[in-house]
């Protein structure tokens, strides 16, 4: 693993040393009172997100302890993702469309993978179309609605590509992404391969969940919406804020809407 990779798990590191002391400590109490029985301990690693000025690294266990119950499970991955610093640079897309959802405005859509990564186009293509469909997505206030295509015209292409080519077209705009987070380039919604797979500190286990946000918050610029930032503390995190750099006391969430079809808004920000 690289240095810049071991930087960025240096806050789990510390985190699991931590409940390595704790677990230890409560053991050798345990054996002094002469209490039998099995200790179970579980330990989740994290991963320190890869922000482009330096901060501290943030809990991971609060992050968790701030979703709601509707979150999905905690998924650990089997083994370390294939993330290639660069791709092929070129795109490819799966041959089909997809109805529309929603009403309003139609927004048509591309999906397309860069090649050399290992991920399945269709399968991300897919992935993406539940998430712009989802009722609590942008299609709640009735204000868009959606379609992917994959020939004519379109509003926006969504594409997943290595940390290397997401910075040659992000640069290209002027946008500095350090091999580390997504942009809105133009007419193109760059999705990092590594924050993808290795999601963002606050996030850890709960992949769907950050990949909702992903696209949810990238796809909200091409609305015309810009950054927000936290209402308050307890309340969800607008979608639109940039939660990789803090939650600033919300709590983590990558829908615009919630279930009852309210706006999940914030201060606007720059």
């Amino acid at each position: 693993m690289s240095d810049d990779l071991d930087r960025e798990f240096e806050g789990a590191r510390r985190t699991r040393r931590r409940g390595a002391i704790v677990g230890i400590t409560a053991l050798v109490a345990l054996v002094a009172l002469g209490l039998g029985g099995l200790l179970f301990w579980y330990a989740t690693p994290g991963s320190k997100p890869a922000p482009s000025s330096p901060q501290g690294a943030p809990d991971t266990r609060r992050g968790r302890a701030d979703s709601e119950p509707s979150d999905p499970p905690i998924i650990q991955p089997k083994s370390p993702p294939y993330i290639p610093a660069t791709g092929t640079g070129k795109f490819i897309g799966p041959a089909a469309a997809g109805r529309v959802h929603g009403r309003g405005k139609l927004m048509r859509y591309m999906v397309e993978v860069e090649g050399g990564l290992r991920q399945n186009p269709r399968r991300f293509a897919d992935g993406v179309d539940k998430i712009l469909a989802d009722p609590r997505g942008w299609t709640a206030g009735g204000k868009w609605s959606f379609r992917r295509v994959d020939s004519g015209p379109y509003d926006f292409v969504v594409r997943l590509a290595s940390p290397g080519t997401v910075d040659k077209i992000c640069g290209a705009y002027g946008m500095e992404t350090e091999g580390k987070v997504n942009c809105s380039a133009g007419k193109q919604v760059m999705v990092n391969l590594k924050r993808w797979l290795l999601l963002t500190t606050y996030y850890q286990g709960q992949p769907d969940h950050y990949h909702a946000l992903t696209i949810n918050h990238e796809v909200g610029h091409r609305l015309g919406i810009g950054h927000m930032t936290c209402p308050g503390k307890g309340r969800p995190a607008p979608v639109m804020q940039q939660q990789i750099f803090g939650l600033k006391g919300c709590k983590i969430n990558g829908w615009p809407y919630d279930r009852r079809g309210h706006f999940l808004s914030g201060p606007s920000v720059p």
